[in-house]
C-alpha cells in the first residue's frame, strides 16, 4: 500500500517536501533565537513507508537506542509525529541548546526538558506550516518523550496483516558547530494519507493559478 501510495504523490510529494523544509527552516529561526546562536537545519527529502519498513530505516542507521519526542495531531487528517535521535545525539542536542556549559550529570538532568523543548518547536513549527498552508487548522498535544526501539516508536505489530503509513523526512542539525542527526516522522492512516494528497493538490492548483 505504501507503494501504491508513493505512486500516485508526484508533485504532491515535491509540494510536501517544500512545506516541510519551510517548517524546519522556521523552526531553525524560532530554535536561534531560544538559544542566541546559529541553527542550520535541512531536510533533503520525503519518503512515504510502511511502518516495518520505517522501523528497518532507522535501525539500518543507528544501533543505540533511540530517544523520541512525540506529539499528536488532529484536524482533517490526524496522526502521530515524531522528532527521533540516537541517544548519544540527543545528548549533543542538550549541550548545544544548553551552551555547552553543564557537567555530563547536569546534561542528563537536563535531557528530558530540554528535548521537550526542542521538539516541540520542530514539530509545531513542521505542522502549523503545513496547516497554514493547506488552509487548514490541527490541534496538537503536549510533547512527551519516548525512549525504545525503531519498532517500538513505530508501534510495528508483528501479528498485524496491515502497516500504517509513515512520512519520513532524514534531517541534518548544526547547532553551534555541531553536527547532529535527526528523523522526523508522521504516522499517518490510509484515510488522512488521502486527505492530506487531496490539500496538496489543491495547494498546487493554488500555486499554478497564482504562478498564471
Amino acid at each position: 500500500m505504501a507503494q501504491d501510495f508513493e505512486a500516485i504523490v508526484g508533485l504532491e510529494r515535491d509540494a510536501l517536501t517544500e512545506i516541510m523544509n519551510i517548517g524546519v527552516s522556521r523552526a531553525a529561526s524560532s530554535l536561534r533565537k531560544m538559544i542566541g546562536d546559529q541553527v542550520h537545519l535541512s531536510v533533503p527529502s520525503i519518503d512515504v513507508v510502511s511502518q516495518r519498513r520505517a522501523a528497518r530505516l532507522i535501525s539500518e542507521r543507528e544501533i543505540s537506542e533511540l530517544i523520541a519526542v512525540r506529539q499528536d495531531f488532529s484536524g482533517p487528517f490526524s496522526g502521530r509525529a515524531l522528532l527521533i535521535f540516537p541517544e548519544t545525539n540527543s545528548l549533543e542536542l542538550v549541550r548545544a541548546v544548553t551552551g555547552g556549559e553543564l557537567s555530563a550529570e547536569e546534561v542528563v538532568e537536563m535531557e528530558h526538558e530540554a528535548l521537550a523543548e526542542t521538539g516541540n518547536v520542530i514539530l509545531n513549527s513542521c505542522l502549523a506550516t503545513m496547516a497554514n498552508m493547506l488552509k487548514r487548522s490541527l490541534t496538537v498535544t503536549i510533547p512527551e518523550i519516548l525512549r525504545g526501539s525503531g519498532e517500538s516508536l513505530f508501534e510495528v505489530d508483528e501479528a498485524a496483516t496491515t502497516d500504517g503509513l509513515v512520512l519520513f523526512l532524514y534531517i541534518d542539525f548544526a547547532v553551534r558547530k555541531r553536527d547532529i542527526r535527526g528523523y522526523i516522522a508522521m504516522m499517518m492512516d490510509i484515510p488522512s494519507l488521502e486527505i492530506l494528497r487531496e490539500l496538496l493538490a489543491e495547494f498546487i492548483a493554488r500555486v499554478v493559478g497564482d504562478d498564471a
